[in-house]
């Protein structure tokens, strides 16, 4: 008969077993085949569009199609096609050990005491992210100013700084709980209320004075870079599509999912790659079904930026970006529509904040574990320290847009170094793929071309990007 310590521990054990990032054999489940069974285990995918559909889209997309017209649209494709690929070979290698992303930058030498050269370019994109999600919720905060000002000028002190201290304590307060579901279905909501209204509303444009044709379309597709858009160009290849945050924090929803966890632990066995292909095929979809949403909400917001903006001379600008943008609306529907942009506005900018506060405190949480101040088994303590970042990221962020308040600017910095730490992404998925990956799950010839494709691309941008922050390239 079973002692009273015995039923502690078991009961003990089953609190661990819960944990998605504790493998267990308890946790096997077997995979589900086709779309119509995959469905419900789709999500991560879902988080990250949220996240994506929010200050690359609606800041520096459209701020780039004022900037170049319809030029760089094949710019806009490229950005959202190009990284997929380094994603999806992370997220493989998470699936099939159950670790995140930055346990595995950290195993790629050399190392600086105990942190690894790409989690030390983590940290510098971290601190340039404080600005980029700093623009991101000032913007937010300046769509609520807007419509509902305080003490007068909607664009004052007075104003911005009660919305923005509204916009973050109802961020804390919404996602303190930290729970998965809750964050995937808010993601699916907001992403779904401003995308749909900004693509219909740009394939409406042909009917409207901002018309524009298939000549536009057509021309935008040349492999060219108009003079003096180099600059938006690198920044929002950095922070359109799959930027190297969100692929990095992409691997967090995937084992939150449970796909790691239903795989359970690589015993050698043919059972256990069977069921690794299995869920890495669901991820497959869910990734497919995350791209294809934030592909065409890019698309739609460069056209409207490129339509309606450009031949007007609108560059937004400062805090009156909101205003700016908002004449996508107001000049193809009427001034009415100026509410429906400030609502879905906020609906867009709402939703980047509520994919980056759980992301990122669980980005700082995982990086405090690998340096060895905090132990990520520990389900209390992780979780702790999980709720500790959710309370402080929004108000650190709120603080840096109080202080610079040029959410552009903000917004295209952090862009800027996300391209940089790209570099170091690429170089993580081909060192875990040679070293942890195992083989036998390894993509097929087409992916593995696509890979090398990605790759190179990326590579090739982060440098230059690299190249021109440091004054080496004119």
């Amino acid at each position: 008969m079973a002692s009273k310590a015995d039923a502690v521990a078991a009961t003990a054990y089953r609190a661990h077993d819960d944990d998605p990032y504790h493998l267990t054999p308890e946790g096997i489940q077997e995979p589900p085949v086709g779309w119509k069974h995959s469905l419900k285990h789709l999500g991560p995918g879902l988080i990250l569009s949220a996240s994506i559909v929010g200050s690359g889209e609606l800041i520096a997309t459209t701020t780039l199609g004022a900037h170049a017209g319809f030029a760089l649209l094949w710019m806009v494709i490229f950005s959202t096609l190009v990284k997929v690929a380094v994603q999806v070979e992370l997220a493989r290698w998470t699936i099939s050990t159950g670790q995140p992303a930055l346990t595995g930058y950290n195993k790629v030498p050399p190392k600086l005491g105990p942190v690894g050269w790409i989690n030390v370019l983590w940290v510098l994109m971290a601190l340039s992210k404080v600005l980029q999600i700093g623009g991101v919720l000032g913007g937010a905060a300046a769509s609520l100013s807007i419509l509902l000002p305080v003490g007068g000028d909607p664009l004052g002190t007075t104003s911005l700084t009660f919305w923005t201290v509204v916009t973050a304590a109802s961020s804390i307060a919404l996602l303190y709980s930290n729970r998965y579901s809750l964050i995937e279905r808010g993601a699916v909501f907001l992403v779904v209320i401003f995308s749909v209204v900004t693509i219909v509303i740009a394939l409406g444009l042909p009917f409207t004075p901002y018309a524009y044709g298939m000549d536009e379309l057509m021309g935008g597709l040349a492999f060219a870079i108009p003079a003096g858009t180099i600059g938006a160009a690198i920044a929002m290849f950095g922070i359109t599509g799959v930027g190297a945050d969100e692929l990095t924090f992409y691997t967090y929803w995937c084992i939150e999912k449970g796909y790691a966890r239903n795989v359970g632990p690589n015993d050698g066995s043919e059972a256990w790659a069977r069921r690794a292909k299995g869920w890495i095929a669901v991820m497959y979809k869910d990734a497919f079904v995350s791209w294809a949403i934030y592909t065409f909400g890019t698309l739609a917001f460069f056209i409207m930026g490129a339509a309606v903006l450009r031949p007007q001379g609108l560059v937004p600008v400062g805090n009156e970006m909101i205003t700016t943008l908002s004449r996508m609306y107001t000049d193809t529907l009427g001034e009415w529509a100026a509410i429906l942009f400030l609502l879905g506005s906020f609906a867009v900018l709402g939703s980047t904040l509520w994919a980056a506060v759980p992301s990122w405190s669980r980005m700082y949480v995982n990086f405090l574990s690998v340096v060895g101040l905090v132990d990520w088994q520990d389900t209390r303590s992780r979780t702790r320290w999980i709720r500790i970042f959710t309370v402080a990221l929004p108000i650190v962020w709120g603080c840096a847009y109080l202080f610079i308040q040029s959410p552009v600017l903000m917004v295209q910095i952090g862009g800027v170094m996300t391209g940089v730490f790209l570099l170091g992404t690429v170089v993580a998925v081909w060192y875990l793929r040679q070293t942890e990956t195992d083989p036998r799950i390894h993509g097929g010839g087409l992916f593995n071309a696509a890979l090398v494709i990605s790759s190179l691309a990326i590579i090739l941008l982060g440098l230059y990007t690299a190249l021109k922050v440091f004054g080496l390239f004119d």
